[in-house]
């Protein structure tokens, strides 16, 4: 069976970034005129000609955003259960390398922190791992989601990759999405910044998604890591082209698009290409031409004054007073983090922003009486 893997291998770094690079105001102006997004398109809206059209790509994305999804942001909230990881990555602080304390939820831990989470509103959860197969793996996962799942609406994960069947078992507990990010599709890049473990392994990171789909999970998450690789435009356009395979071959699953970009931590380097928060702003909004029913996240790794600007153009989904270690919320201790948020405000805070931008914050959109995607399929 065919992957994106097989699209991929047809791409070429190189040539892709000349051809962004080459694009012209006239190339722009085509794109946002255009009903439907091309991979010219594209390519057009992420390229330095469009820096001059911020402001007509946003209101156009802003009109397509409150179309598709009204005044309405859905609101999630990270658990991380365990910083342990078996890998050793240049860029975060879970690498096995740095000296850093570990831990490990258990059963007593998770349910304190899961009463810390719901006092505070939040029904969409989004549990987060370090990648350790053996300790932090299928055992670990059979043993705790049934207990989460029945407190939480929704329940998504971002945890290693793992097999089709994996996946699909995980669905019968209750999974309800995955977030999987390729951090950089340049393979030697790639390399360059992931020295040890399972996650060397480029391919099989690049076709998790694909078993996503196969595995008939609702919702998947894409992104790349945005100043990992030395172009954060060609890296973008990656994740546009990943997207638009993924809804070709696995159209009942649904999609996100998150836009990380690297954040201080123990052990952390420098991004190698940088991207403003102007542009970060312009290919959000190119990603809301490219796919307009599809959900745009924004985490606390960006500052509140930022997102309270941006949320209103083209945003749907978003994270509040996240915390990135083990027992955060019942218990704060920040040198267990995987990294420093920007927004620390409560939830109260954003969803008061919110409010005063027009729109209607949303903590619960689901119900175990409806039904789930597990249940019909």
């Amino acid at each position: 069976m065919n992957t994106f893997t097989d699209r991929w291998r047809q791409l070429d770094w190189d040539d892709i970034r000349l051809r962004i690079n080459g694009k012209t105001p006239a190339d722009v102006e085509r794109a946002l005129a255009a009903k439907q997004l091309s991979r010219d398109d594209m390519m057009a809206l992420l390229s330095p000609a469009a820096a001059d059209y911020l402001e007509p790509l946003a209101q156009r994305a802003q009109r397509l955003t409150r179309q598709r999804f009204g005044n309405t942001v859905s609101f999630y909230v990270p658990l991380y259960l365990s910083n342990l990881c078996a890998n050793d990555c240049t860029y975060c602080g879970f690498s096995m390398s740095n000296r850093i304390k570990r831990k490990t939820l258990d059963e007593t831990e998770i349910a304190r922190e899961c009463a810390a989470i719901r006092a505070m509103g939040f029904e969409h959860l989004l549990l987060v791992t370090g990648e350790h197969q053996g300790k932090v793996g299928m055992d670990y996962f059979r043993q705790h989601l049934p207990a989460i799942r029945r407190q939480f609406a929704s329940l998504q994960m971002e945890v290693q990759p793992l097999a089709m069947e994996e996946y699909a078992e995980l669905k019968t507990l209750g999974l309800d999405g995955v977030m999987v990010y390729q951090e950089t599709y340049h393979e030697s890049m790639y390399a360059k910044h992931h020295l040890k473990g399972k996650k060397q392994d480029f391919f099989w990171r690049l076709d998790t998604p694909d078993r996503l789909g196969q595995a008939g999970i609702d919702k998947i998450g894409l992104g790349a890591l945005i100043g990992l690789s030395d172009s954060w435009r060609v890296d973008c356009f990656m994740v546009a082209e990943h997207l638009l395979w993924l809804q070709q071959h696995y159209w009942r699953s649904r999609y996100s698009i998150s836009f990380p970009r690297l954040r201080p931590c123990a052990g952390g380097i420098e991004p190698a290409s940088l991207m403003d928060e102007r542009q970060l702003v312009q290919t959000i909004c190119a990603f809301r031409l490219l796919a307009p029913e599809v959900e745009l996240s924004l985490s606390t790794r960006e500052s509140p004054w930022f997102r309270d600007r941006v949320i209103p153009l083209a945003i749907n989904n978003v994270s509040a007073f996240s915390k990135t270690q083990p027992g955060g919320y019942a218990d704060n201790h920040p040198e267990l983090e995987q990294f420093s948020p920007h927004d620390d405000r409560r939830p109260e805070e954003v969803a008061r922003a919110l409010v005063a931008s027009g729109l209607q914050p949303v903590w619960k959109d689901w119900d175990s009486w409806l039904g789930r995607a597990s249940q019909s399929s």
